[in-house]
């Protein structure tokens, strides 16, 4: 068996994966749908690091906090309503304390005031990023029936702050912060234990029980692991703690496949590096094709099929639009420093039409005048 500190009833699913190839190297029923908790505030630092990175808000910068932020329980700095924070010690106060009133602040300062178009802005922004199964209801990771995710996609979302920020990746890796007089510990208890644990991230809830995701690099590997729903804390970082020895081992082995039935609902699987087995899939994006490629009439209106942070992204969904629609969109680089995939001279219905095309491909998009 993998785990000799653990068994398969005490966590739902585990996976484990280089950083840098996206291969996984180990997964335990990474495709179920679970509550994330907290790891959720990975995706609220994702945006809050893209503002950063595009101008639109800087670490100096003070975040009013409203008092629908100040409401937030059960962990929270207990900020008050009317008051401001420093947008760095928000970060830090997410990273390390993941402080759901702070979540909350960020999600307000940086979308419109309201967390709910934040929450829908973090599963547009995750579809984007290749995230499949995950649906955020708000900031924070505070229970939600429909807030879910799974391993693999959390593990995606790691990969992609590392990739696509890795100037701010810093912030995941504080061991301890200290404000207004106070100091908070990170619940990551790798960090300073595990060689190489650099980052990132706690979670709890009632309905999550505890969850993990933990990073660390050791000889120009980087892994990343993600446990969801252990049964305690030590069960957390036990199993954490033996992923990552076991996928350094892993790492420089030959490809190889070995499935061991555990119980009739989990699987053991071991999946040693191979190119076949990327984790992120905007590094390698699938291709679709269409037999025959539509007629679409003429006229003022277009569509858009996301805007994404990096032009790589963008080009990788350009491709997909145009295999699956058969048009030819352009991308345009905003004032903001995104990069919109749009197609523009259509008529109203073609319009539809292409949305509609799209749409069934899984493929969000809008239409503009």
């Amino acid at each position: 068996m993998f785990f000799t500190g653990a068994n398969a009833a005490d966590y739902k699913a585990v996976l484990v994966a280089d950083i840098n190839t996206g291969r996984v190297l180990y997964q335990e029923n990474a495709n179920e749908l679970n509550y994330p908790a907290s790891l959720t505030k990975i995706m609220t630092l994702y945006l809050t690091f893209d503002a950063l990175k595009h101008d639109r808000l800087h670490l100096d910068d003070y975040l009013i906090v409203s008092q629908y932020a100040t409401n937030a329980q059960p962990v929270k700095l207990g900020l008050v309503a009317g008051s401001k924070i420093r947008v760095e010690d928000a970060i830090k106060a997410v990273a390390v304390h993941s402080a759901n009133d702070v979540a909350r602040v960020l999600a307000e300062n940086l979308k419109g005031g309201k967390e709910g178009n934040f929450a829908d802005l973090m599963t547009r922004v995750a579809n984007e990023i290749g995230l499949e199964h995950t649906n955020f209801e708000n900031s924070s990771g505070l229970p939600n029936d429909d807030h879910l995710s799974t391993a693999r996609d959390i593990a995606l979302m790691s990969m992609a702050v590392y990739k696509h920020y890795p100037e701010y990746w810093k912030y995941f890796g504080i061991k301890s912060w200290e404000y207004n007089g106070k100091t908070y510990y990170n619940g990551n208890r790798l960090l300073g234990s595990f060689p190489g644990c650099d980052g990132m991230k706690t979670g709890f809830t009632n309905k999550s029980k505890y969850s993990l995701v933990a990073t660390a690099k050791q000889n120009g590997t980087h892994l990343v692991a993600v446990v969801l729903g252990a049964k305690d804390k030590d069960v957390r970082a036990s199993v954490a703690t033996q992923m990552l020895n076991k996928g350094f081992k892993l790492a420089g082995q030959e490809p190889q496949v070995v499935v061991v039935e555990s119980e009739p609902t989990k699987q053991e699987v071991y999946v040693a590096p191979t190119k076949t087995n990327p984790i992120a899939k905007y590094a390698q994006p699938a291709q679709e094709t269409v037999k025959s490629a539509p007629v679409y009439s003429s006229g003022n209106a277009g569509v858009q099929f996301g805007a994404f942070s990096t032009r790589s992204s963008a080009e990788a969904q350009l491709q997909k639009v145009q295999s699956v629609t058969g048009l030819t969109p352009k991308i345009e680089q905003t004032s903001s420093g995104l990069y919109r995939v749009r197609v523009s001279g259509l008529s109203d219905s073609a319009a539809n039409s292409a949305q509609k095309v799209a749409s069934e491909k899984g493929i969000d998009s809008y239409i503009f005048h």
